[in-house]
């Protein structure tokens, strides 16, 4: 082995890594591109002997240059954006990102998979069977299979026998097709009010009145049945709990509640809130649905006020959980 002298910069690199190896210091090579770990892997292994005064002048210009360093920035945009945190709006960050998406300075496919899944069968709907294979191919698979089963029949098949000619696809295409579809989402209509009118009318009666509720449903039957059946798919009332939430989540959502709360929701004398009330204890423990059974007896026969807005805390605390993405409810459509 031979001593060396008069290092590159790259050497340099390599010999400061290998000191902070030593010591198990070293961390985050890995948000380095891959290009530059290569060439840093490369240098050390051509590399042997140093000799002690080649370490310390290296050490010595390292410490310098820290020394001489005023600020620094991340250098790219996920970088700035995980420093700047929140105080950029979300309306900021998502225009930086969709816009360094589009300039191809970041991966289009990222921003595609997160698109809402009406942009997603809009754009199933419009681009050539091609592309939509592509797309399905990289989405999330429960992302494609919505998209998939939103097409008409007869498109469907095509892109299916489109699916076939996806593997070939190089890493260049794939990036060039992800960024002809970024641009064509975003020349897709943005309504002024994101939420869907009717998911917003059920939301609105999920907390009316039994009466009020199929008052309104009615009505809207008569004007729109198209939009009344997407407002009854909207909505999630305490009946609702045996066809729209899986068995194994009950326990979590009774953790949410407060004993008292869920005794009075126990209660409820309708046929359709009994049938859940019973769905909900069935699928605890024996001992603590024989607990909750004894505490129900015990209470009588509470108010119906009191009743109603205890199964309204039990779906508040439902919501609550599929908010934060902690439980997911089953599809309307999963209803009898």
């Amino acid at each position: 082995m031979t001593s060396q002298t008069g290092l590159n910069q790259r050497q340099k690199a390599a010999v400061i890594v290998r000191l902070l190896l030593d010591d198990d210091e070293v961390s985050g090579l890995d948000r380095l591109d891959t290009a530059t770990q290569t060439l840093l892997a490369q240098e050390m292994a051509g590399m042997e002997l140093i000799d002690r005064n080649t370490r310390d002048a290296v050490i010595t210009e390292f410490c310098d240059r820290l020394e001489a360093v005023g600020v620094t920035f991340p250098g790219n945009l996920d970088g700035t954006l995980a420093m700047l945190g929140a105080r950029l709006s979300d309306d900021s960050t998502d225009q930086l990102r969709r816009t360094a998406a589009i300039n191809g300075h970041s991966d289009p496919w990222v921003r595609l998979c997160d698109l809402p899944k009406e942009s997603l069968i809009a754009l199933a709907n419009a681009e050539s069977v091609e592309l939509v294979a592509l797309m399905l191919s990289k989405l999330p698979v429960e992302a494609a299979s919505a998209t998939f089963i939103a097409l008409p029949r007869e498109r469907a098949r095509v892109v299916a026998q489109a699916m076939s000619m996806t593997s070939g696809v190089t890493p260049a295409a794939l990036r060039r097709v992800g960024l002809v579809l970024l641009q064509a989402a975003e020349a897709l209509p943005k309504p002024a009010i994101p939420t869907p009118a009717c998911d917003r009318m059920g939301a609105i009666l999920n907390f009316a009145t039994a009466d009020l509720r199929d008052d309104v449903l009615g009505a809207l039957d008569e004007r729109d049945m198209e939009f009344a059946d997407g407002v009854r798919k909207a909505i999630f009332i305490f009946a609702h709990i045996p066809a729209r939430i899986e068995p194994r989540e009950v326990p979590k959502i009774v953790r949410e509640l407060d004993q008292t709360t869920l005794v009075r929701a126990l209660a409820a004398p309708a046929e359709a809130d009994a049938a859940a009330a019973e769905f909900i204890l069935s699928n605890l423990s024996q001992r603590m649905a024989d607990g909750l059974r004894e505490e129900r007896e015990a209470l009588g026969k509470p108010r119906a006020k009191d009743v109603d807005e205890a199964m309204t805390e039990v779906i508040n605390a439902i919501r609550r959980l599929q908010e934060s993405n902690q439980l997911t409810l089953k599809l309307p459509q999963d209803e009898e």
